[in-house]
């Protein structure tokens, strides 16, 4: 795995539609609208944010987070408005005994179902499996996320089973989770 391609320097990434770069301060106006839907987190282990000012310390944890090394959060932009954020993304549990990496990923309600979830986690499969040289992409789902297990399915990723009970995740007690993975031997072939 290299890992020098993740934290050497932030990487932004880049296709003609989805632009991955980094949140800062300037977009707390969106990044606010994302944590402050109920919506949003439905089916996340991440609890909404209701004030402003936690959401801003939030951001610098994304920096914090990056300089531990720990994980990695994109923005997600429109490559032609690469001011205005549509969602997060992000690559967490680097592990390099086994060379593998969990992502996970929301977006503001606003741009459900466009397609763009499915275009960041294309561009993102591209730099881990390529740059990072990572063999196996984890995610975790909840078993009534059907919008986010077609994100992976159109991803080429592959329902590996349901852990039962297995996660506390926070706001929603101790829940299922579904795993979905996809090997590069399964990015190759497609």
């Amino acid at each position: 795995m290299n890992i020098e391609a993740v934290y050497g320097q932030f990487p932004i990434l880049q296709s003609d539609d989805i632009l991955l770069g980094k949140i800062e301060v300037r977009h707390l106006d969106e990044v606010f609208q994302i944590y402050d839907n109920d919506t949003v987190f439905e089916f996340c282990g991440i609890i909404p944010k209701h004030n402003k000012d936690t959401v801003k310390s939030m951001i610098s944890h994304f920096d914090r987070d990056y300089n531990k090394r720990s994980r990695v959060k994109w923005g997600i932009f429109a490559a032609a408005e690469p001011d205005r954020l549509l969602g997060i993304i992000e690559a967490m549990d680097f592990n390099q005994k086994v060379n593998a990496v969990t992502v996970g990923y929301f977006l503001a309600e606003a741009h459900w179902g466009k397609g763009i979830a499915t275009d960041a986690v294309t561009l993102l499969l591209q730099f881990l499996f390529n740059d990072v040289s990572v063999n196996r992409i984890q995610a975790e789902v909840m078993p009534d996320n059907a919008a986010s297990k077609k994100v992976l399915l159109k991803n080429g990723f592959i329902k590996e089973g349901t852990l039962r009970q297995s996660a506390l995740w926070a706001g929603k007690g101790i829940v299922d989770l579904e795993i979905y993975s996809i090997l590069k031997e399964d990015y190759l072939r497609t």
